[in-house]
């Protein structure tokens, strides 16, 4: 299927990417089908695009390549809702808020998107560590892995 997108324009798609959020997101409750896209054939940064919505899209990446010592503690109750049986069928990504200058651009650690990729279900968890913030900037991370190699 085709579907209009925010930043590739039109794109083919098919059935089984998409990916089903059956209480939408905070913010979007009536969106509740995406899909996920490179921003580019190489690099770190994702596309969770509406289906609904051609210009609702979220940058994305994964944490735990940015953010050294990034957990998670799932609860039994969203493994339940996300019918995941085994962690491997766990994907498990951060939105990002892209600002201008890039320095500016910062993750959402407190509420990660959670994904069973079998059963193409997701779900944004809010955590209750207060650890994390909505507001993490990307840049110190990649500033600090660029020292550090």
């Amino acid at each position: 299927m085709k579907i209009l997108t925010k930043y590739h324009g039109e794109v083919e798609i098919e059935e089984s990417q998409i990916i089903h959020f059956r209480q939408g997101l905070p913010g979007f409750l009536d969106k509740t089908e995406f899909t996920i896209v490179p921003f580019h054939e190489e690099g770190p940064f994702m596309i969770m695009q509406s289906i609904q919505t051609p210009a609702l899209a979220f940058v994305m990446i994964s944490p735990f390549d940015f953010f050294e010592g990034y957990s998670v503690k799932l609860t039994d109750q969203l493994l339940e809702t996300l019918e995941i049986k085994e962690k491997e069928d766990i994907a498990l990504f951060v939105i990002l808020t892209v600002k201008e200058p890039f320095e500016d651009t910062t993750a959402n650690l407190q509420g990660p998107i959670v994904i069973n990729t079998k059963k193409k279900l997701g779900k944004q968890f809010i955590l209750s560590d207060a650890s994390y913030k909505t507001k993490h900037y990307l840049t110190n991370q990649l500033t600090s892995s660029v020292k550090e190699g």
